[in-house]
């Protein structure tokens, strides 16, 4: 390492395994920005140094102005979370104002992205959280109703609020557990998009069958550079308008990343977007 050269602290991983391969080291050379790797107050979709650091360099078709109204908390819970819910809604399942959407798992950071779009673009929005505070949020943040999805009878009480038509879209966090009550509250071409899976699960075929639905899978990485201009200019729209305000939840210095990994893993459930402290 040269002398004098600027040092920062980060997070570096060496080997695949759990939480416990994130090395906490404080003597990182500061990556320096090339050509087409911006300097300005922005939010990024990814980085090439690695985020989980004091400083980061990105390539400029991966990252966008981060408006003043909204601070450097806020702009670090954007770039996944957004345009997971956005590609999930608008391109996977091609929503339209005036369908049902259930977001399954709602209070989280991507459930909490998807039910301010699904509101701002028109949908009827419904939510689960499995606590109170998880339910106030959601309902603050665009759903117009909530259920928990720890009563043993909360299917039942979707059913009941939704009628026999079912629900149109379902924005699936966690598909190894839900996915086939999923597919019996769909509605006639309905459509599960799944966001979020743990593991296998068991489903029957015959589920799609009559209601011809679908089940369709998200992966954010999959989307072109266009198609990330595109969603892009949407999210940014929602800043301006105001609607798009990111809900920060649990959060951690820099040095406690693999606590919070931990937290991740084991956690029951989450309430907007968990950040790492730089300072």
């Amino acid at each position: 390492m040269a002398t004098g050269q600027k040092l920062m602290r980060a997070i570096r991983v060496f080997e695949f395994g759990g939480p416990e391969v994130l090395k906490f080291q404080s003597d990182i050379a500061v990556p320096i920005p090339k050509d087409h790797q911006k300097g300005d107050r922005v939010f990024t979709t990814g980085t090439i140094s690695g985020g989980y650091a004091e400083f980061a360099v990105a390539a400029d078709d991966t990252v966008y102005t981060l408006p003043e109204k909204l601070d450097f908390k806020q702009g670090a819970a954007l770039g996944v979370p957004y345009f997971t819910a956005y590609r999930a809604l608008l391109h996977s399942a091609r929503v339209k104002a005036g369908e049902s959407v259930l977001v399954h798992g709602a209070s989280g950071g991507v459930g909490l992205a998807a039910c301010q779009i699904a509101r701002a673009y028109g949908l009827k929005v419904l939510g689960t959280a499995g606590t109170e505070e998880g339910k106030n949020i959601v309902l603050r943040n665009g759903a117009h109703e909530v259920f928990n999805h720890r009563e043993v009878n909360y299917i039942d009480k979707i059913k009941k609020s939704v009628g026999e038509k079912g629900i149109d879209i379902i924005i699936e966090m966690l598909a190894n557990v839900n996915l086939s009550n999923d597919l019996n509250l769909l509605s006639y071409g309905g459509r599960v998009i799944i966001v979020g899976s743990r593991g296998p699960i068991e489903i029957n075929p015959r589920d799609t069958m009559a209601k011809e639905s679908s089940i369709i899978g998200v992966a954010l990485y999959s989307s072109t550079k266009e198609e990330f201009r595109q969603f892009a200019a949407a999210l940014q729209a929602g800043m301006e308008v105001g609607w798009l305000k990111p809900v920060i939840g649990s959060q951690y210095r820099l040095e406690n990343a693999v606590q919070a990994h931990e937290n991740i893993i084991h956690s029951s459930g989450a309430t907007g977007k968990m950040i790492l402290l730089i300072s």
